[in-house]
């Protein structure tokens, strides 16, 4: 593969971005180049899988000469945006101004351009990045990097737009001295010789479509030069093992029925390895040829079953659990690619089929519940909520009520201000609302958003007022109700799905942490996808499954209440079947 000087990971959460992004870079340093590692991920653990602690500037790695790696920290860089926005006029408008300036930025939007502002520091000025061979992107979850590459076009066609003065990016003389950073970073992304997109998936249907769908996505934004990286490659061999057989099947006809315009892309494949990829020894084997399983200290992992374990309890025993309150919202939540989606439908398959009335609902951005739960007719009412709906249904509403009193000089004003990208986050937040209300009558199962965005979403309920007044919309009630809710145990139950591996687990306790501080408590953890529980006897499998054991032990011993292990199954937990085994 020929490397370009900035490439980007990009693809479904869970499939591997972070650590093919940082063994390409630790392979490129290691043949002399000089090469950044940048996460713009709001959930990112690019410190844990290379084992350095890391800030907003270059850091080098220890043990790597010369590579290096930062995060953009979107909440720091919010912070420093808002401040550069708002310092110029300290002490020079009323302090009421000011404090309506602040107010101003105090939304998700503003978190998510303050990081774009940076990315597009890196990206676009050459200058930012001159001592590095190459630039790496470990970009986030795609729906957030969808948005983040589509942002450049968005803002500047918004520039160009606007006649006021000022919008709910903050003066408008200042983002018009972006627009040739923005230029150029658009450019770059667009240009083949300067840019290359790496697709990653795994062999499973699911990445494989959301594949699909982000190459058909950045070829509508004009960005041409991809790659598709298939991270996780395993065949059983010659073995009788019911999991290692039904794990190669689907991987052959994931690949099988692969979309044929993704099938036609330069390909690379990655092999199922028996150890993680934590740490510069693991990242360096990620491109060495896998012979046999082996153990830590160099010898053959021996076939047979996992070691006895003392197990948390099974799905259904947290099914029964829920069932006792008769109504209320439980939201799956955690890491990309640990399975929340399947989680939260196994849940509402399960109580819909007991009697109760459930609807089973997603804010991620690129939902998957429609796939997993595969038409089946089930009895769980399927409600996504669509941004591009809500915006339509947000828009007409402030307009009817704020832009009646007003002049035309006065309506243009909100028309432009409803045209910004902020828009959508408030009006996904107030369909979020409404679902939760919901709850009153019957079960409300929500499939959320990867970490990073979901908190951003619940973040949002203290900063919602404040975007209410600017518009001059009304509060509605289940807005009102919205974070008294989430807070109350006995109506929300939260539900933090995770791995028996490194970094999932690391990252759902940093979840915890970030949902205790904002006063909610998670109610179990779910470690999905167990291949100790499955019973595998395969070698390089049982030997991944004892090494499981630790995570597990610390999830169940240390960070939940409550904890539910969910093997992985030989059937796929797709469809009323395949959802129902988990819960048997």
């Amino acid at each position: 593969m020929r490397h370009t000087r900035t490439l980007f990971f990009t693809g479904k959460g869970g499939v591997g971005k972070t650590s093919l992004s940082c063994a390409t870079g630790l392979a490129l340093a290691n043949s002399g180049r000089r090469v950044l590692i940048v996460s713009t991920d709001p959930a990112s653990n690019l410190d844990e899988v290379l084992g350095t602690v890391l800030g907003q500037t270059p850091t080098a790695i220890t043990g790597a000469p010369g590579l290096f790696a930062l995060n953009i920290d979107p909440e720091a860089a919010a912070h420093a945006y808002r401040e550069h926005m708002v310092a110029p006029y300290r002490g020079v408008l009323p302090a009421a101004a000011i404090a309506s300036m602040e107010e101003q930025f105090s939304g998700a939007c503003t978190v998510e351009i303050a990081a774009f502002d940076e990315f597009a520091k890196l990206l676009g000025d050459p200058g930012a990045t001159a001592g590095f061979d190459h630039v790496i992107f470990d970009t986030a979850p795609t729906g957030h990097t969808l948005r983040l590459l589509s942002l450049p076009s968005a803002w500047t066609d918004f520039i160009a737009s606007s006649t006021g003065g000022a919008s709910c990016l903050g003066p408008l003389a200042g983002l018009e001295k972006q627009k040739a950073l923005y230029a150029a970073t658009v450019a770059r992304l667009s240009d083949p010789a300067a840019t290359t997109i790496v697709l990653v998936a795994r062999p499973e249907a699911s990445a494989l479509r959301e594949a699909e769908r982000t190459r058909a996505e950045l070829a509508e934004l004009g960005i041409g030069n991809l790659r598709l990286a298939l991270n996780g490659m395993f065949s059983a061999g010659e073995t009788a093992d019911a999991i290692a057989l039904a794990m190669d099947g689907r991987g052959r006809a994931a690949l099988a029925g692969m979309p044929a315009e993704l099938a036609r892309l330069p390909r690379d494949e990655t092999p199922l390895l028996p150890e993680g990829t934590v740490g510069l020894d693991s990242l360096g084997a990620m491109f060495a040829p896998v012979t046999a399983p082996l153990r830590p200290d160099g010898g053959a992992v021996a076939a047979g079953p996992p070691p006895a374990a003392n197990l948390p309890a099974t799905l259904t025993s947290l099914v029964d659990d829920l069932e006792r309150a008769g109504h209320g919202v439980i939201m799956t939540m955690g890491k990309g690619g640990v399975g929340k989606t399947t989680m939260a439908a196994a849940i509402a398959v399960a109580l819909a089929t007991r009697g109760h009335k459930v609807t089973l609902s997603t804010t991620d951005p690129a939902a998957h519940v429609d796939a997993t739960m595969a038409g089946d007719g089930l009895n769980p009412t399927i409600a996504r909520i669509d941004p591009g709906l809500e915006v339509g249904r947000y828009r007409d509403e402030v307009l009817a009520k704020a832009g009646s009193g007003l002049d035309a000089a006065g309506q243009a004003m909100l028309e432009e201000d409803l045209r910004s990208p902020c828009t959508e986050e408030i009006a996904v937040f107030r369909a979020f609302a409404r679902t939760v209300d919901e709850g009153r009558d019957g079960f409300v199962v929500l499939d959320t958003a990867p970490t990073g965005h979901t908190i951003l979403l619940l973040d949002a309920a203290e900063a919602y007022h404040r975007e209410v007044l600017r518009t001059q919309a009304d509060m509605p009630d289940a807005v009102r109700h919205l974070l008294p809710r989430l807070r109350d145990p006995a109506f929300t139950r939260i539900i933090i799905v995770t791995l028996a591996e490194p970094t999932p687990v690391h990252e759902a306790e940093r979840l915890a942490q970030d949902l205790g501080r904002a006063g909610i408590v998670p109610h179990a953890w779910i470690i999905n996808q167990s291949l100790l529980a499955s019973g595998t006897t395969h070698p390089l499998l049982a030997g991944r499954g004892r090494r499981e054991i630790p995570f597990i032990r610390k999830v169940a011993d240390e960070l939940a209440a409550r904890s539910v292990l969910v093997p992985w199954q030989a059937e796929a937990p797709v469809g009323e079947k395949g959802l129902r085994q988990l819960t048997r």
